[in-house]
Order: C-alpha cells, then structure tokens, then sequence
C-alpha cells in the first residue's frame, strides 16, 4: 500500500520574489507576501504509475534480513538521559548589542521557542529517569503540536501589509540595520507546521518509544491515542506515530482519535470552544497586561530604530510584531533578519510579555482557566482508576469519552495532542503550585523572584509526562509524578502529597487530590458566570475566580 501522502502533509513553503533594490530606493516589494506550494497544483502521485513503476516494498520484496530486537526502557536502564539542548537546523541568533555572547536569543521566545529541557522545578537531583527500586507501570503524555506559522492575521502578517503599503505609497526608504526591509519579503503561511515543527514531533516520537517503548509488551489490543482536527494538530499527531512506530508501520500499529476543534464539540484537548470566558473581555487581560508592559521595556527600541525608517511612524505594536516575527520567520525559514536588531534586555522583556500574556490570559491569573483544564483532569482520574466518566458537566465530550473503544481506560501508553494554552490552563486545574509560588506577575518590571515561565512550560513541542511507578518495583501501581519538559514537577500543592525529593506522590492520594480539584473548581460559574474582573484587582494565582 502507499503511504506516502498519508504521512507527509502539504508544505507551505516560501520562495523569494524581491526585486533587488539599493538601500537609497523605496521598493513595492517590501512587505509583500511570497508563498510556494509543493507538489504544485493538479499534480499527485496516481495509482496507475505507483503499480506499474513504483511499488512498494512489499511489492519489491529482497527485504534482507528482518528480525526485531528487544524493546527499550531508556528511562529505566540507562544511567542518565541526555536533555534537548539543541534545534537543528535553525541558525542560532544574536542581540544587537553583543555578537556571540552566551546569552541565547532563543531562550527568550517563550511559547514560539523549540522546546529545550528543563533543568529543574526546585526539584533538583530529581530527573526523568525511574528512582532506583521503582517499575514504571503506566505513562501519560500529553504535548503540544511542533512549531508553525503564525496565527491567521495575527501581527506578523498585520506588519508586513503595514510595510508593504507605505511602499506602495513611495514613502518608505530603511536604512541603516533596517535596510534589509527595502527587500524584505512576508513569506510565513499561516497555522500549519513548518518542516521544522513536524521534525520535532518525529523526534519526540522517536525518544518516546525509546523510553517507554517496552510498556508496549502490556498492551493486548492496539493504542488510540488523541489529537484535534486542526491540520497542525493531525498532522503532529501523525509525525509522532511515525516516530514511534516507524514510517512503514504506524498507520497499522494503533488507531488515530481525532476530536472535532470549533464551538458546539466538547473537546478537553481544545476545551476554549466551550467555554464563553476564554473568548471575551476576560480572556482579554492577557493581551491587556502584555501591551502595559510593551509600553516600558521597548521604549528604547523605539528611539532606536525610529531613526532608520524615516517617514514612517514606527509603533510599539510595530515592534512587538518584528519581535515576534524573529521566532516564526527562524522556525520556519531557519533564520531572520529581525532577530539581532533588538538587545539582550529587550529579549528578556519579549519572553516577559509573553509571561504576561499566559499569566492573565491562560494561566493561573485568569478566573476562567482551571475551568478549562478541569475536563482532561476528569479524564485522567477515569483512566486512572478504569472508572467510566459518566457525569458531562464539563468540556468532556460524552459521545467519545463514554465510548470504551474511542476512550479505553486500561492503556500502559496514553498520548493527548494538544496546544500550548491548554497545557498552561492543565497545569493550574492539576494544583502544580510551584509554576505560581513567585505569585502574580507585575506589569512595570521583570520580578526578580519569577516562577512562571512559558518558556518552561509550552514551548513548541512540550509535553508533560505523568508516570505511573510501583515502588518498590511490582506489577501493582503505588505512587505516580509528573515531568514537565525533562523537569520534574513539585506536587506538594496537591493534597494529600507532601515533599518528595523524587516528586512521588502516593498514587491513592493523588486520585483523591485530583477528585478534590474537580469539586473545587466551579466550571460553570468560571467558564459562564457573567462577571466583570480587571487586572487592577487580579491577585489569584490558582486561575479560578475567587470564592
């Protein structure tokens, strides 16, 4: 059979139609969108040609020699894990302040960053591999689609029309460590992976199946495991499979839930459709806060380049948008002329208002977020203790999770596909109180005592790993820990789970715990309660309004 189209998505690729244009010369070109689609229009591979001349390997056969080795369980056998540390093939930028310095612009995208590993939750000698004595029994992972192309007319698009009309209109001429916008080219899709988004989700697929692959020996049926119907989010989930299962094997080694993502489906994995509160004025203070704080930390940016662009009236929403087209154009192009224009300091306060954004707006600053959360967590008690949900008051969606088919309860493996706001909003629904013990975040400055940081907890290609352990080691469950992004999570904001240098939690009270969440959290006030809240007065830190 060919598979080939079904696992390689379309493209939205780029290529260049700039005109070159001297430094001193205003160009319509500058700011104009360019795209490329591949394999071009009308052209697809047919049967006829496939049967005839290119069959598959079936087909061929002279295999070789075909015998599989054993499983792997790098979590459990080796002696260190190595972390991900690098993002091959994108050119690492610079500030422009100082070229070379060993501080990393990319550390500074927050949720538009590749996802590297982090060090430590507070928990410090703690990793993701098994403590000595334990057996990993169960795992749950739950991660984000790879790296994409902006939102739909979101401000990098929004920039580059502004761009490309004063152009039009003869008036724009950059010099300086701007005249490359002379030339410049808007070549980003928009929402789909980019090549590079879809290798991370083969690679995470890939290091899955050596860490936990040998829980596959468990299974007695095929896995279904979840994604959403949003193409970045299929295909993803798809890359994943790949990754696991092997190219020539995936589409026959487990079965691909796919959740339907737009208003009117419950859908834990995409939970803000059902939820009035994530799409109004309360949704609003993330972006509230993040514009009060573009306001102070890029002032000087402003007098900067201002200069560069005479004629031109150069906004700070201007260069919160050249700002952000660093991390899209980089991910998606491998490299951007935006990025060194801006200073060391000036990253730092990008990453901070993106901190700002999900505090407010997604994260445990928002009344109306554990709301949001609260459904997967209904889902993940389920599973855990193989009871059917039979209760919907929630985003939970009774057609599918009252399905054993769709939702098995008895998985060793469950993979969740998802996206960065629905991780963050997870997070406070779970009661992970260390992301927000440095409590909420001030709009005037970078505290000093910061614990919430996107860049941590939904970069493109997070995940959080739940890990289900009997301790000591037996075929009977007995304590449970979460690892987000490599770090190891604290649960002492869960009750019934005290310290633990390993962050273990006995496995009985984190169900209760987790029970307890879900009386807590009101969803129906949070997510439809008709209510006014400012940031002026916005002082919780568990993202449910305040009781």
């Amino acid at each position: 059979m060919f598979f080939f189209s079904a696992f390689v998505s379309a493209v939205l690729a780029s290529q260049a139609s700039a005109a070159v244009v001297s430094g001193s010369k205003a160009s319509s070109f500058a700011g104009s969108t360019s795209t490329f689609q591949f394999p071009p229009e009308g052209v697809t591979a047919t049967a006829s040609l496939i049967n005839s001349l290119f069959p598959d390997a079936s087909e061929v056969g002279f295999a070789g020699p075909t015998p599989t080795g054993d499983e792997a369980e790098s979590v459990a056998t080796a002696p260190a894990l190595s972390p991900v540390k690098g993002f091959f093939p994108l050119v690492r930028p610079d500030t422009s302040d100082e070229k070379g310095k060993t501080f990393n612009v990319v550390d500074s995208w927050a949720n538009l960053s590749p996802m590297q590993s982090v060090k430590s939750f507070g928990l410090d000698n703690a990793t993701e591999q098994i403590p000595e004595g334990c057996k990993i029994n169960q795992v749950f992972v739950l991660h984000r689609h790879g790296a994409r192309y902006p939102t739909s007319g979101s401000s990098p698009a929004s920039f580059a029309a502004t761009v490309h009309s004063a152009a039009g209109n003869g008036t724009f001429v950059a010099t300086g460590p701007l005249e490359f916008l002379n030339t410049w080219t808007y070549r980003l899709g928009a929402e789909i992976l980019t090549p590079f988004g879809r290798e991370q989700l083969f690679e995470l697929g890939v290091g899955t199946r050596v860490k936990y692959g040998d829980l596959l020996k468990n299974f007695t049926g095929l896995p279904v495991w979840r994604t959403t119907s949003e193409e970045r989010m299929v295909d993803s989930a798809l890359h994943f499979a790949a990754g696991f299962f092997g190219v020539q094997s995936y589409q026959t080694s487990y079965y691909q839930l796919i959740e339907i993502e737009q208003q009117g489906f419950n859908n834990t994995l995409a939970p803000y459709d059902q939820c009035p509160n994530a799409n109004n004025d309360i949704s609003g203070l993330g972006s509230q806060a993040t514009s009060a704080w573009n306001n102070v930390y890029l002032v000087d940016a402003q007098k900067r380049l201002a200069p560069f662009l005479p004629g031109f009236n150069l906004t700070i929403s201007d260069l919160s948008a050249m700002q952000t087209l660093c991390p899209y154009e980089t991910v998606a192009l491998g490299y951007s002329a935006f990025c060194d224009l801006f200073t060391e300091e000036e990253w730092k306060g990008f990453a901070y208002s993106i901190d700002l954004s999900f505090w407010y707006g997604n994260g445990p600053g928002n009344p109306a977020v554990s709301a949001q959360g609260i459904g997967w967590v209904q889902e993940l008690v389920a599973r855990l203790t193989q009871t059917p949900i039979t209760t919907f008051d929630t985003t939970t969606n009774d057609t599918l999770v009252g399905n054993n088919i769709t939702f098995p309860l008895d998985q060793p493996i469950f993979v969740d596909a998802t996206h960065d706001t629905v991780i963050s909003a997870i997070l406070p629904a779970m009661n992970f109180t260390t992301l927000a013990a440095g409590g909420p975040l001030p709009l005037d400055h970078i505290p000093t005592n910061r614990t919430y940081k996107v860049q941590e907890i939904s970069p493109f290609a997070s995940r959080l790993i739940g890990q289900v352990l009997s301790c000591p080691a037996s075929d009977t469950p007995t304590h449970i820990r979460w690892i987000l992004n490599d770090g190891v999570l604290p649960q002492t904001g869960i009750n019934g789970c005290g310290e633990d240098p390993n962050g273990l939690c006995e496995i009985n009270a984190f169900i209760a715990g987790m029970k307890q969440r879900i009386e807590e959290v009101d969803f129906a006030f949070d997510c439809f309660g008709n209510y006014t809240f400012s940031l002026s007065n916005d002082t919780i830190t568990n993202g449910q309004f305040p009781q």
